[in-house]
């Protein structure tokens, strides 16, 4: 997957892939500067959430590291493709030990509100 630059032993915790209306420049931008446009915000973080940093940024893949303070050893890697007149993302959570099921499909469920949901409704869908 690549990610194993910043960790040595990852896990798949969870995957998605959805098209957004937006061409990949664009969406490689909003995920590397989420504050870019503050006329379109979109990564509004909830209590025990903190934003991430961006640690690596090419025209198809952002990784960032983790939104949760108490799984320091995540991230969260988006992989960008051309697609559909549009993107073709992909996010993969990456992770050092499963957490228990509840926490886990907390933490999908928190990254596809943010990017399938609250970061394609800030390109006006």
């Amino acid at each position: 997957m690549g990610a194993s630059t910043y960790r040595s032993a990852v896990i798949e915790a969870g995957t998605r892939r959805r098209n957004l209306p937006a061409p990949p420049h664009v969406v490689g931008e909003s995920l590397g500067e989420p504050d870019r446009d503050p006329a379109r915000p979109w990564l509004f973080l909830l209590d025990g959430e903190e934003r991430p940093v961006v640690l690596e940024r090419t025209a198809q893949r952002v990784v960032w590291s983790s939104l949760w303070p108490r799984r320091p050893e995540a991230l969260i890697v988006f992989d960008l493709d051309a697609g559909g007149g549009g993107t073709d993302l992909r996010w993969t959570l990456l992770v050092d030990e499963l957490p228990d099921a509840s926490l886990l499909g907390h933490y999908r469920r928190r990254i596809n509100v943010l990017i399938n949901a609250n970061l394609r409704y800030s390109y006006g869908q």
